[in-house]
Formats: structure tokens, C-alpha cells, sequence
């Protein structure tokens, strides 16, 4: 099958060229009321929470590589926090754990077949994972399996699209304006569903939107991190 969205990084590893996507999606936002979000996110919250526990640590410094771009990087970092802290799972709102993410980096680096079998196995403990589901979807296409990979694509999608209105309804008048303030990522979201919908499937933008999607997912987490904590904690 034909690799239509591969580029080698910066690191020499051929992959999906996300970061690229991502750069696009940001200057894109510039102008609306993300900027206020992603102008000033600081990369040291992903280091602070458990910075004294290297398993924790090592996973929050893959977050680091993988939203960079420095997918190598990311694998290892992944690889050493799974090895250290196989169950832990990232404090963040989406709730991902060490295996989804480094089947993530697995498929960010091209090793498609390793990163089905440790989606699989992360989704096989954490079933609600919506971005390791549309993970193991896009690795699925790349392998060929067309069938399974608009299953899970789906499913991820709706489950993303699902945690994004839960919190812009719940938390609506504070934080949850933080998420997609812009209504970028949920027009992205319109657009694939109606699109699987009716059947008439492009493969490529479909593929492309997936994985600007589950980048630009991270970065609103970071988002939302950085913005909540500047709220007082409720008595």
C-alpha cells in the first residue's frame, strides 16, 4: 500500500510527517482565540508532576518528543517508562496509558505491525482510550486492513468527539473554554463522521485528518492542563 503521507524527520526515521500537519494546524490558529492557549504553553508542565519517579518521568518526556516531532526519541522514552511503570496512566483528561502511547510512537515511526500488537494489548486494558483506538485504526489502514481500520477510526473519532462536548458542557463558563475555543478541532471532527457516514470514503484526507487529529489532541490537553491550573481549587 502506498505510504502517501511519509516524509523522514528530523531524527532519519521515516513516518507519518504529523508534525508537519501540526505546524499547519498551528499557524492556521493564529489570529483566534487559541493563540492565547498555544502561544504560551510551556512543555514544562509535561516534566512536573512526577519529575521524582523515573517511570512517570519518562513517559511525560516522550509526551515531550512525540508532540516535537522526535518520534526515535519518543519510542524510547516510552519504552523505558512501560518498562519501569507498565500500568501508570497519564494524569492528563484523555487518561492515556504508557502502551497506547508508545504504540503511538510505534506508528509515528512506521513500525506498523509492532504497533498493532501493542495497541491492541493497551486497548485490551483501557478500552475508553479514543486516541489509542484511532491509533490502532490508522495502523490498521497502513497494514491493509480497511474493514478494521474504519471501525476503530469511527470509534475513535466518536469518542473524542464525545469527551470534547462532555467537557465544553460541563465546564463551559471556565476552563472547558479552553478546548478548541476556535471550534478547529471539532469542524475537523463534523467533516470525518459525515464523511464515514455516507459511505464515500477518502482514504487519504481521512488518514491525514486522523492523524492531525490525535497530535492536536495532545496539544489541547496541554492546553486545558495549563489552563486549569490557574484556577482555585474548590473548598
Amino acid at each position: 500500500m502506498t505510504n502517501h503521507l511519509t516524509t523522514k524527520n528530523a531524527k532519519g526515521t521515516r513516518g507519518p510527517d504529523i508534525f508537519n500537519h501540526k505546524l499547519r494546524g498551528l499557524r492556521a490558529l493564529r489570529g483566534d482565540s487559541w493563540t492565547r492557549f498555544l502561544a504560551g504553553i510551556s512543555f514544562s508542565v509535561l516534566f512536573s508532576a512526577c519529575a521524582s519517579v523515573r517511570g512517570p518521568g519518562d513517559l511525560n518526556a516522550g509526551r515531550h518528543a512525540l508532540i516535537n516531532g522526535n518520534y526515535q526519541a519518543a519510542v524510547s522514552d516510552f519504552e523505558a517508562a512501560e518498562q519501569l511503570s507498565p500500568n501508570y496512566i497519564y494524569g492528563g483528561e484523555l487518561r492515556e496509558g504508557v502502551l497506547s502511547y508508545l504504540g503511538q510512537a510505534q506508528y509515528l515511526t512506521g513500525n506498523y505491525a509492532q504497533a498493532r500488537q501493542t495497541l491492541l494489548k493497551a486497548l485490551s486494558q483501557h478500552k475508553s482510550d479514543s486516541v489509542g483506538r484511532l491509533y490502532l485504526g490508522l495502523t490498521q489502514y497502513r497494514l491493509g486492513e480497511q474493514k478494521a481500520a474504519l471501525q476503530n477510526i469511527k470509534a475513535g473519532i466518536d469518542g473524542i468527539n464525545n469527551f470534547l462536548k462532555s467537557v465544553s458542557s460541563s465546564f463551559a463558563l471556565d476552563y472547558g473554554q479552553g478546548w478548541d475555543p476556535g471550534g478547529m478541532i471539532q469542524n475537523r471532527i463534523d467533516t470525518d463522521l459525515a464523511m464515514i457516514s455516507s459511505g464515500n470514503i477518502d482514504w487519504p484526507k481521512l488518514v491525514s485528518d486522523g492523524e492531525w487529529l490525535a497530535i492536536m489532541i495532545e496539544v489541547a490537553d496541554n492546553s486545558f492542563l495549563q489552563e486549569r491550573s490557574r484556577w482555585p481549587v474548590p473548598g
